[in-house]
Formats: structure tokens, sequence, C-alpha cells
């Protein structure tokens, strides 16, 4: 007899869908076939499906089964067949009614005593069962407990193999979870430890910070060694704003997919901050592997990616990123297939002016010839530093400052600021109909609507587009950043001052 339901396979941070058949009662000795391009860890489901049945009170196929995994031509890998696998061995064996079976996506991993164990992805395989017309989808509870945030399918948490069978026998009492049953959707925004009225002095680099969260533009930070860079970066995300429920589950369903979303539960509803150490490969930065997977550059999704002493990262590490900043995607080609991974964040980076770091340091001498300076600068190509749209510079504190009983100004109240120049930017993108768009990611057709300038303003940029020898990528960032100094204004237009703040931001472009 033949049975049949519905399973998936991740690939990137997607689900595809497989469909799960056994047949019985084939000629042949007593064993059963697993075909369909099943990995390692997937053929050794068999002994773990045979071991919970026989503890489920059932028994093991007598006859020739074959239990094939459709699309035949798809590497199939994890541990999530286990539990489909078993309900259609049950029903094809007639231990179990097989009528509902086929309405449904299943996914879970069993344990020999029979219980369901949690498995990777449960948000992007609700996703898939309600794009593909299922009626529902039946999860181990943890991994339900996360898919129910996504609506208009039944979304069922199961503990063990007896209870899913209980479900399609019509015994199961127990009601479909919803969004509101869901540990993440009551999670709020932690409080961070780390708050902007620790930073003694440095008003240009916080100001700088203000502006590059509140558009959403990639930020470097140049500066002495003990000038604060890491020190305001680690403040960052206690000003970033919370993420809407749609980005939220963009960053949930990437770590999902990772096996990692009891990290997002802790951390609470915020935006993710991924700071890598320089020596990280190409493959750990934009993703990868032998099956392509996210990498830092997606975990940052919707959030910031922190690259300290941005020249000590391998040159071609470096260069992976010019296309992700300038796209939001990134695409990996592998043997095992291709997959297109989400990745817009924000960059934020800092670096010494040189090597021995006290290149213009009135209080300390710098001890590196021009060639060293070159050859360490030379490390950030010009079309990288082309899409990081502000560049300040950062002067050590001075003692004054250090010893000064008056603190900075308080997270809390740049936050408030950003959110507010993020609402404007909000409710300007739904007129010209595009949705949740920041001033850093304005498309070009809309350029010179949204930014638009008068002709002094024209004129200011046009001189300082040939003094600096400006590209047209870097003449649309000054733009950009302009209209945030603007919304932060709560000015309409953009006026001379907020063009001459913005291009004071491409210092490395003035000294190249």
């Amino acid at each position: 007899m033949l049975s049949t339901t519905f399973s998936a396979t991740l690939s990137g941070v997607s689900a595809l869908q497989v469909t799960v058949e056994s047949n019985s009662g084939e000629k042949g000795d007593p064993k059963c076939v697993l075909v369909g391009l099943p990995d390692a860890s997937v053929k050794e489901s068999m002994d773990r499906v045979f071991s919970s049945i026989s503890n489920a009170g059932f028994n093991k196929p007598r006859t020739h089964v074959t239990i094939n995994l459709a699309p035949g031509d798809l590497k199939k890998e994890g541990a999530a067949f286990d539990l489909p696998i078993a309900l259609t061995l049950l029903a094809s064996t007639g231990q179990i009614q097989n009528n509902r079976l086929d309405q449904f996506l299943i996914a879970g991993e069993l344990a020999l005593s029979g219980e369901v164990r949690g498995v990777k992805g449960g948000l992007a395989m609700a996703v898939l069962a309600r794009a593909t017309g299922k009626k529902g989808i039946l999860l181990p509870k943890q991994s339900a407990l996360e898919a129910c945030l996504i609506e208009g399918i039944e979304i069922y948490g199961i503990e063990s193999l007896a209870e899913a069978v209980s479900f399609f026998e019509g015994d199961y009492d127990k009601a479909p979870l919803l969004p509101i049953d869901s540990p993440f959707s009551k999670v709020k925004k932690s409080q961070s430890a780390e708050d902007f009225s620790d930073v003694k002095g440095q008003h240009a680099l916080r100001r700088a910070v203000e502006i590059s969260v509140a558009g959403g533009h990639n930020l470097l930070v140049i500066g002495p060694p003990g000038a604060g860079k890491s020190m305001v970066a680690k403040r960052i995300p206690s000003v970033l704003p919370k993420p809407s429920m749609e980005e939220f589950l963009e960053i949930l369903n990437i770590y999902s997919i990772q096996g990692d979303s009891k990290f997002i539960l802790s951390k609470g509803m915020q935006r993710p901050v991924r700071s890598p150490h320089h020596t990280i490969s190409d493959v750990g930065l934009l993703g990868g592997g032998t099956i392509p997977g996210p990498g830092e550059i997606s975990l940052a999704h919707n959030g910031i990616l922190f690259l300290d002493e941005l020249p000590e990262f391998k040159r071609s590490a470096l260069e992976v990123l010019r296309q992700p900043l300038e796209d939001g995607i990134v695409t990996i080609s592998r043997s095992a297939g291709k997959v297109t991974l989400p990745c817009r964040f924000m960059l934020v980076a800092a670096m010494n002016p040189c090597p021995c770091g006290f290149l213009g340091d009135p209080q300390n001498n710098c001890r590196c010839s021009i060639p060293q300076i070159q050859k360490y600068r030379a490390k950030i190509s010009g079309p990288l530093l082309d899409r990081i749209d502000i560049h300040v510079d950062t002067p050590a504190v001075k003692i004054e400052e250090l010893q000064s009983r008056d603190s900075g100004e308080p997270s809390n109240a740049i936050r408030l600021r950003v959110e507010n120049c993020r609402d404007f930017q909000g409710e300007r993108s739904k007129r010209f109909g595009i949705n949740g768009t920041t001033n850093s990611n304005i498309p070009q057709h809309l350029m010179d609507e949204i930014c638009e300038i008068g002709p002094q303003e024209q004129k200011l940029i046009r001189n300082a587009m040939k003094q600096l020898s400006l590209s047209a990528r870097a003449y649309n960032k000054i733009l950009k950043v302009s209209r945030t100094i603007a919304d932060l204004d709560e000015s309409l237009r953009i006026q001379k001052k907020h063009l001459l703040e913005a291009i004071q931001y491409r210092s490395l472009d003035r000294n190249i």
C-alpha cells in the first residue's frame, strides 16, 4: 500500500518541498530501502525510525518497503525527515489511517524512545506550507513555537511519535498554535548595558553615529588608538530603533535556519549586531560552504556588521562586501546548488590613520613612512570606500574631557531622535509606494524627487565633485546623507548647511 505526505529541506534561508512516499507489500526480502538522494544523516534515520516505532507500540514492517524522497535530484540532508518517514511507514503497513497525511507538511527528528526533537528552519517550513496550500504543518513543539508567528495556516506542536499518530487518528484534542502562543511574540527590546552617557567628548563622532543610524548609512571611523572608536561602536545598538514585526521575522528566520533561534529569544526583539574577528575567511563573512548557508553579513541582516581594525581583514574578504553593500542580497553558487541570501545591513568599521596609529596626532609622533601609510590605506580599495557613506576622523580625547564629571547625552535621547527620523522616512516612502526604506536605500529613480536641491546647492556639490574628484556613487551618497541630516532637522528641503555637513563626511576622499 502506498502512503504519501510532505516535508521540507532547507536551501539558503528558504525551505523546499519534499514528497515522502512509502510503499509496502512489494515482493522480495523483508527490508526497507531509502531512495531519493539522501545524505548520511538521512540514511541513518531508518535506525532511529525503527526504534521509535517499536517504543511507540507499533510493529516494524515485515515486507519489502521502499521509501522515496522526491524530487530525486535534490539532495536531502538533516534529521527532519524522521517523523514523516515513520508516519508514512505506519500508514503504508496499515497500522494507522493515512487519509489526511497528504494535507500536511511534517518535519521532526525522532529519538530512540519515540520523542520528537526540534529541527532547524521551522519558520521557513511554515512559510512553505502556507505557500503550497497545505492545511497545516506538524513540527516539534520547540520549532512550532517560532513557526506559529506565521498566520494563515494551522500549526501544531507535537512532542512524540505517539502524539503525531493520535493527531491523524482523530484523538488529538489540542487546538493549533496561534502567534500569541509564541514566546517570540512576547519578547521586548532588551536594555543595553552600554550607554552613550559613558562617552566623554567626541561630539563629532556622536553626531556622525546619529546620522548613520537615522538613515541606515554605512560608517567608517578613523582615529588613533584609545580615541574611543570601539567604545562608541559598542554603544550603537543602544540607539538602534526596534525592528518591525516583518523585519523581526526575517531576522528570526535566518537564525532559525542556523539552529540558533534561542539566541534571538535571549537577546529580545532587537536588531542583530555581528562583530567578526579580522581573521575571518571569505566564506565565513559572505556565506557558503559545501551546502551554501548564511555568513556573517546575512546574520547581520536588518542590523549592524561591525568590522574593527578594518585594514587587518584580508583584502579578498573585504572585496566580497562590495556587491552585498550595493544590492542587499548575495547569491552564492556551489556544486551543491545556488542560493540567494538577504544581507541588508549597516556597515560600521573602524581603523587607525596609519600602521602606528598616530598620524596627525598632536601628542604623539607618527613613526610611519609615506610608503607604509599608502600601503596600509591601500588595503581598503576605492570601490569599497565609495560604498561607505560617512567617513569621520576621531581625534584623541583630551585629558580635560576625560576628567570632566559631566556625562554625555544618554542613548535614550539619541534613540528618540533616530526613531522620529525613521518614522518620517517611512511616511515619505509610503507616499512614493515603497515600504520600510531608509534614506540609504532610496531607489535611483526617486533620487531627483526625494533628494531635490536648489541652484545654490547644485553649484556647491558641483564644486565639491571637481575638487575632491568624487565618483557618481559618492555624489549619490552625499545627497542621501544630506537628506538624513535634513530629516533630523525636520526640514522638508535639503539646505546648504545640510549639504556642507554631508560633504565633510568624505574625509578619505579628501586625503587620497
